[in-house]
């Protein structure tokens, strides 16, 4: 029996640690969480017992869980917290249907925490979209901006101007005459709001609407516009009343029109009249201090500046579209929301996620890939649910040295990603590898000038880099060096970059020649040359120039353009120390000037 002791204690250690492990893994981390013995325990899950008896005081999103050995109990105010405790609780299983024993009492710092996808431009259909609104419920992301309109199309069922919905009118191969019936609709506002999600219908107003000139032959913001308008938005509100529907998202962004103050007043005075509240862009058109305004543009400072009481949501850490997704969740992760202490108010009611895919996308779901949808809104959602403040030092998409506590912290992060990608993403998550923050030597080199500076990261923002060292505008050659050391003789994987395209524009160097990198790109380990791997369409897609509403913006996106996407290259090492080399060139106005060298099987945290 002594001899069995030592060992009981290893394996009741070792159980307490799983347990431990599986709770520190959960996204976002829920505000108080307590391991009541250090047991993993299989309750009957057929007996969760529910209570919607919380206190008064309590948030509408607000729920307590414990996971007993017999059986699961939740407590709620509302059936949105139970559905919350129910996602928890779904991260807590391991594999053979155990749980931690733990009480755990949780709420979220923002109403308001996001998504938006571009149906407008790129039409998803509806099964794709409750594959999103599902990643959504998984994280606790509470509201689906749905862009229903834009310059290619409008996507919303229309019996009294049918010609909306007529193909000869958007514009061609995207996705012509598809569009969603109010059925669908319906189907979706059900399907999101069983999963604790409001869905916001944007209808893009008076600009982004290239369609509804081409269909009337005049534009919205005229009279006659204004009238087709009224029609349509009688229409929706009629089909989806305001229960399912408690707001309607006016766009009003990117538009210059002859009377902006006159038509806003007229579209909020319209919108209201049917019992929505409004959102609106900003910048954009003049909103009033009753409309909710989403922030886009990425200035420090504009969410702080807002007068008491007025109504806004933080979009402004950057779109999906536009950020490398394995440097994205950093951006992410490093955000203070709304700004100042990054705690909610009357006027800071949280954050939306955007994705803009302007480029015509053949498949969607790839598209979500291409911009990192997951991994990015798995971020988002442990920022905009936990709030406060992040390091001051941590600037966008610089990463700190891997000794900062900011970095230790993303590390952990990360290890909690790694776990949701293996347990619940493979697929949605194949892109995505963690990223480290090794030191690198960096020296660029212009027109009479030369200046070495520090860099830390597996992906490096050379965009941003140039701005801290004030390095100027204008042509460049950068060199990066770094050491690796290997403990043997060895091959191993790298994802190489040395580009990375918004995927919202096609300006870009496109795919290279065969056996070269882009953007006059060189890789060379211990003085020796690495090639890239083969390329299916050598030399296309190159594009020195922006895109937008040019027919170079109808060419989708391929893997072999991100480089992502692609296959890691194998980078023979010798035993001891390495020699890493990058170089590659600034060469036009508009690029996305970067380096990335991730070890596709690392994790990211040693280097």
């Amino acid at each position: 029996m002594k001899r069995l002791l030592p060992l009981l204690a290893a394996l009741c250690g070792a159980v307490a640690a799983v347990a431990q492990t599986t709770l520190d893994a959960l996204i976002p981390q829920p505000r108080h969480a307590e391991l009541l013995s250090a047991r993993l325990v299989a309750p009957d899950t057929a007996r969760i017992r529910v209570s919607l008896d919380a206190p008064d005081d309590w948030g509408d999103e607000r729920y307590s869980l414990t996971v007993g050995p017999r059986r699961i109990e939740i407590r709620a105010k509302t059936p949105q917290g139970v559905v919350w405790a129910r996602r928890t609780l779904a991260q807590l299983r391991d594999a053979d249907g155990r749980y931690p024993h733990v009480r755990i009492d949780d709420w979220p710092e923002f109403p308001i925490r996001g998504f938006m996808w571009d149906d407008g431009r790129n039409f998803a259909g509806v099964e794709l979209l409750k594959h999103w609104i599902d990643l959504m419920s998984a994280y606790k992301v509470n509201l689906f901006q749905w862009h229903l309109t834009d310059k290619p199309a409008w996507r919303i069922e229309c019996r009294c101007h049918p010609e909306l919905n007529d193909p000869r009118y958007q514009r061609p191969g995207r996705d012509t005459g598809r569009f969603y019936t109010y059925d669908q609709i319906r189907e979706v506002i059900a399907y999101a709001a069983e999963r604790g999600i409001r869905v916001l219908p944007e209808i893009d107003m008076p600009g982004h609407s290239d369609y509804f000139d081409a269909t009337f032959g005049f534009a919205m913001a005229s009279p006659e516009g204004m009238r087709v308008l009224e029609e349509c938005i009688a229409e929706f509100c009629r089909e989806i009343p305001a229960d399912l529907c408690p707001a309607i998202h006016i766009g009003s962004d990117e538009v210059h029109i002859a009377d902006p103050a006159g038509f806003m007043e007229w579209a909020q005075r319209t919108v209201r009249s049917h019992g929505r509240e409004c959102f609106a862009w900003d910048p954009g058109l003049p909103a009033d201090s009753r409309t909710v305004r989403q922030y886009w543009r990425e200035t420090p400072g504009e969410l702080t500046a807002l007068p008491s009481g007025h109504p806004a949501v933080d979009s402004s850490m950057g779109y999906l579209n536009l950020y490398d997704p394995l440097l994205m969740p950093a951006k992410l992760f490093f955000y203070t929301p709304c700004g100042g202490d990054g705690r909610a108010s009357e006027a800071a009611r949280g954050g939306i996620l955007c994705l803009w895919n302007d480029v015509r996308a053949a498949d969607k779901r790839r598209a979500a890939l291409h911009s990192g949808l997951a991994g990015g809104l798995m971020t988002f959602a442990e920022r905009f649910w936990s709030g406060g403040r992040t390091a001051d030092d941590t600037p966008g998409t610089l990463l700190p040295p891997p000794d900062t506590r900011a970095m230790r912290d993303f590390g952990a992060f990360q290890r909690r990603m790694a776990d949701h990608k293996r347990r619940f993403l493979a697929e949605d998550m194949s892109y995505w590898c963690p990223i480290g923050a090794p030191e690198w030597e960096v020296t660029f080199t212009g027109d009479g000038f030369e200046k070495s500076v520090r860099a830390w990261g597996d992906v490096v923002d050379l965009d941003a880099l140039c701005r801290r060292h004030a390095i100027p505008d204008g042509a460049l050659t950068v060199r990066l060096s770094r050491t690796i050391v290997s403990e043997r003789d060895t091959v191993r994987r790298f994802r190489v970059g040395f580009d990375h395209p918004q995927r919202s524009n096609r300006i870009s160097d496109g795919i290279p020649e065969q056996g070269r990198w882009p953007n006059h790109g060189t890789l060379e380990v211990n003085g020796r040359p690495i090639a890239p791997h083969r390329y299916a369409e050598p030399g296309a897609y190159r594009f020195h120039f922006h895109t937008w509403a040019r027919p170079e913006e109808e060419h989708p996106y391929t893997d072999e353009q991100l480089y992502w996407m692609q296959q890691p290259v194998e980078v023979p090492l010798r035993q001891g120390e390495n020699r890493v080399e990058l170089t590659l060139r600034r060469h036009f106005a508009g690029q996305r000037f970067h380096a990335a060298f991730v070890e596709a099987d690392g994790t990211g945290i040693e280097n």
